[in-house]
C-alpha cells in the first residue's frame, strides 16, 4: 500500500495562505480576547460587548459577498486578499487609541472591513489550489494555521498585558500583522481554467437565487446557527461573572485555542471520508451541549470543560462549512457562494450579539445560554433536509 503524506497534494499556495493566516490570527488575538476586557475596564455593560463584537462581523459579512463575486467576475483573488489583510494590520494600533466604547466599536468595524474583503476570495484560492478528494483537508490546515497564530497571540497578550497594559499591547500587535501581508506577495494566483456557464445577465442582487437549492437550505440553516452562536466573548465575560481574573480569562482562551487547532484538521480530513454533513451535525451537538454547561458553569473544574467543549465545537464545523459550501456550489460561482454564505451567517451576527447581551442584562447569563441552546437544537432538526452531495452528483 502506497504510503500517504499530510502535505501530499498540498499546493506551495496552501502553504503560504496558512502562514499569512498564522501571522495576522497571531496579530488579531492579541487584540480581540482583549477587547471585551478593555470595554469592561471602560464601564461597558454586556450589551456593548455584544453590539460591539456583532457589529464587526456583520460589517465584515456585507462586503464578503461582493468580494466573492467581483472576485469571481474578474477572476483575480490576490488582489482582494492583499487588500483586505493589509486594511486590517493597518488598523489593529489604533485601538490604542480609543478612549470609550464607541471608539472601540469604530475601529473593530474598520478592521473587520479588511477581513469582509479578504475572506470568500482567499477561501476560493484554496479551493482552487487544491484536488477536490482534499478540499477538507485544505481548509482545515489553513484553519490549524489560524489556530496556530491565535492562540499563540493569546499567549503573548498573557504574558505582554500585565507587563505593558492593553494600550501598548495593541500598538505591538501591528508587527506580525505586517509579516502577514508580506507573505501574500508570494501567493502565485491560478487562472481558472473553467469556461463561465453561459447565464442571463443577472443583477448582483439576487445572487443567492442563482445557488443550488441544496446550498440555499444549508446557508439559511448555518444562519440560523449563527444566531444561536454566542461567540468567545460570552465565554470571557462567564469567566468574569464568577469571579475569576482578566488573566485567567486569557488562559482559558488560549486553551480553546489550542483545542480548536488540535481538532480542525482532522475534522476537514474526516470530512473528506464520511462526508461534511456528518462532521458538522456532530459539531452542532457539540455546541448544545456546550451551551447545556455553561446553564450550570460556577466553578473552575466546569469551565475549563466548557472552553475544551468549545474549541472541540468551533474545529468541527469552521473549515468543514467552508468545503461544504465549495462542494454544493458551481465550478463557476465558488466565490459568490463563498461570499453568500459569510455575508449571510455573518448578518445575523449583529442581532446575535445584541440578544445575547440584552438576556445577559436584563435577565441572567443563564438566559443568554438557553436561547443559544434551543436555537441550536433547531438546526440541528433542519439539517435532515440537506443533502450530503456535491454539485452536480446524481447520488
Amino acid at each position: 500500500m502506497k504510503k500517504q503524506y499530510f502535505f501530499q497534494g498540498m499546493a506551495r499556495n496552501i502553504i503560504i495562505v496558512g502562514f499569512v493566516s498564522l501571522f495576522t490570527d497571531l496579530s488579531s488575538q492579541m487584540v480581540f480576547p482583549v477587547v471585551p476586557l478593555f470595554l469592561l475596564s471602560l464601564g461597558a455593560s454586556a450589551w456593548v460587548v455584544g453590539l460591539v463584537e456583532g457589529a464587526a462581523e456583520t460589517t465584515a459579512s456585507l462586503l464578503k459577498v461582493f468580494s466573492g463575486y467581483w472576485s469571481d467576475k474578474i477572476k483575480r483573488r490576490k488582489p482582494f486578499v492583499f487588500a483586505g489583510y493589509g486594511l486590517s494590520s493597518l488598523t489593529k494600533p489604533l485601538f490604542a487609541f480609543a478612549q470609550s466604547w464607541p471608539f472601540i466599536l469604530f475601529f473593530r468595524v474598520i478592521e473587520r472591513v479588511g477581513k469582509g474583503v479578504r475572506d470568500a476570495p482567499r477561501d476560493a484560492i484554496i479551493a482552487e489550489s487544491v484536488d477536490a478528494s482534499i478540499r477538507g483537508k485544505a481548509y482545515g490546515f489553513q484553519r490549524a494555521m489560524d489556530g496556530v497564530g491565535s492562540f499563540s497571540g493569546a499567549i503573548i497578550a498573557v504574558i505582554l498585558l500585565p507587563l505593558f497594559g492593553y494600550r501598548e499591547l495593541f500598538l505591538i500587535a501591528f508587527f506580525p500583522g505586517v509579516l502577514g501581508v508580506l507573505c501574500i506577495l508570494f501567493i502565485k494566483e491560478k487562472r481558472s481554467q473553467i469556461a463561465p456557464q453561459k447565464r442571463p445577465a443577472t443583477p448582483f442582487r439576487v445572487s443567492m437565487k442563482r445557488l443550488p437549492r441544496n446550498l440555499q437550505i444549508f446557508i439559511l440553516i448555518s444562519t440560523l446557527f449563527a444566531l444561536a452562536n454566542f461567540g468567545y466573548a460570552f465565554l470571557i465575560l462567564k469567566t468574569k461573572n464568577i469571579g475569576y481574573s482578566d488573566t485567567d480569562a486569557l488562559i482559558l482562551y488560549v486553551l480553546f485555542y489550542v483545542i480548536y487547532t488540535i481538532c480542525t484538521t482532522p475534522a476537514g480530513i474526516l470530512s473528506d471520508r464520511v462526508g461534511r454533513k456528518p462532521v458538522l451535525v456532530l459539531g452542532y451537538m457539540i455546541f448544545a451541549a456546550t451551551s447545556v454547561c455553561l446553564l450550570f458553569t460556577s466553578a473552575l473544574p466546569l469551565l475549563v470543560f466548557v472552553f475544551i467543549l468549545y474549541g472541540i465545537f468551533f474545529g468541527f464545523i469552521d473549515g468543514v462549512q467552508r468545503a461544504f459550501v465549495v462542494d454544493l456550489a458551481p465550478p463557476d460561482l465558488k466565490g459568490t457562494a463563498l461570499g453568500t454564505f459569510h455575508t449571510a451567517t455573518g448578518l445575523i451576527a449583529l442581532p446575535a450579539g445584541i440578544i445575547a447581551g440584552a438576556l445577559w442584562d436584563t435577565f441572567s447569563p443563564e438566559a443568554t445560554f438557553l436561547f443559544a441552546l434551543v436555537l441550536s437544537l433547531c438546526a440541528l432538526l433542519l439539517f435532515v433536509f440537506v443533502k450530503n452531495t456535491k454539485q452536480g452528483s446524481t447520488t
